[in-house]
């Protein structure tokens, strides 16, 4: 019985489409405990690759034979031979094809709206990390607004959408991904923003990022409005587009807030988390949809796949932004905080450009789930 190739781009399919799977995950029990695929209707078993190389008999009760069967392991070498096992055994099965490392670099690209003057807005969906990136279209010109450091994804997607990519922005400097940012900037003369209080210690050239910078994308006055919002790093940046999004960086999530650790300031920057959540917010538009640039589970996503929900909803939902007491505020930022990203150190320096590892090692870095926020 032949085994199925997977790839990436169909299992984030049934994801989206909120359709079921059994995912077998034979790496160790540590590495599927921290991060896994997720999905609305996914089940899972997770058994070490170790324990079944006598071979697969005794699962043979827990897989199910009505459902699709996706064996994923590191890097694929062991799900295909796990899946040749099932196979043998007359239980048809699949592989992922590059294992959870092409899980971690796939971008799935959504439509958000539709903007004035026939001007459109994608958020491209990092089901396998958390990343949230965005592109905004409007007569011929392109801005992109956290961009992963997948380069040819966005590039590839603005030739197909025939527009020429202008403006580049990176809401902050990130930690937990690499930004593909400057790098899209100098292959398309685009130019490259990063909040200058984020950028003291970066080593290339970029354009300033501030408070109240108006930039038309097109000819449509589909305007990007800087908003200043420190609390996740001091330079910390929104963006209102087209007085509907509100793009929020790591500041505000769906189901979360964010965490103002990951420079080590979380005692200085508590102070102005909760000053942007609580006072700058709350003077914005109930209406304005909320972009963010990470989700942190999949309960998050709609039904079409977007990450988004009204500023509104989350002032009534969110509990990071329903706490009266200061104190009790600072206490859910500062204390027993999950783990920092991995390698975040790491991605901060390559964020600056201050040191350049390759491909390898940067997939490496960008290994397991985001963890920005305080839940």
């Amino acid at each position: 019985m032949p085994i199925i190739k997977w790839t990436a781009k169909d299992v984030a399919r049934r994801v989206i489409e909120n359709k079921e799977l059994f995912i077998l995950d034979v790496r160790n029990k540590d590495a599927f405990s921290d991060w896994k695929i997720e999905g609305h209707k996914f089940e899972h078993l997770n058994i070490p690759y170790f324990d079944l190389l006598d071979g697969v008999e005794e699962i043979l009760s827990d897989i199910p034979t009505d459902k699709d069967v996706l064996v994923v392991c590191a890097k694929e070498g062991s799900s295909i031979m796990i899946a040749e096992m099932l196979a043998d055994e007359g239980r048809p099965a699949g592989y992922l094809s590059g294992g959870m490392k092409s899980w971690s670099t796939y971008l799935e690209p959504v439509k958000v709206g539709d903007l004035a003057n026939g001007g459109e807005l994608f958020q491209f969906v990092r089901l396998g990390k958390g990343c949230l990136s965005y592109m905004v279209i409007s007569e011929g010109e392109a801005a992109i607004i956290d961009a992963v450091r997948f380069t040819d994804v966005f590039i590839d997607f603005a030739s197909a959408k025939n527009v020429a990519i202008t403006h580049v922005f990176d809401t902050h400097l990130h930690a937990d991904h690499i930004s593909g940012g400057r790098h899209i900037a100098e292959l398309t003369g685009a130019t490259y923003y990063l909040p200058p209080k984020d950028a003291e210690e970066v080593v290339f050239d970029f354009a300033p990022l501030e408070d109240g910078l108006k930039i038309p994308i097109g000819t449509s006055n589909i305007d990007i409005d800087a908003l200043y919002s420190p609390g996740h790093t001091i330079g910390s940046t929104s963006f209102i587009i087209d007085g509907r999004y509100l793009l929020t960086g790591d500041i505000l999530f769906i189901d979360s807030i964010g965490r103002p650790d990951l420079a080590g300031l979380a005692e200085d920057w508590v102070v102005d988390l909760r000053k942007t959540l609580y006072s700058r917010y709350r003077d914005l538009a109930d209406d304005l949809v909320v972009l963010p640039a990470h989700f942190m589970i999949i309960e998050e996503l709609n039904a079409d796949g977007t990450v988004a929900k009204r500023l509104g909803n989350l002032f009534a939902d969110n509990h990071g932004l329903n706490i009266q007491d200061e104190e009790v505020f600072r206490s859910l930022v500062t204390d027993d905080l999950p783990p920092q990203p991995n390698a975040y150190q790491e991605i901060r320096q390559v964020n600056m450009g201050r040191i350049t590892p390759d491909n390898d090692e940067q997939t490496e870095m960008e290994i397991g789930p985001n963890r920005c926020s305080v839940r």
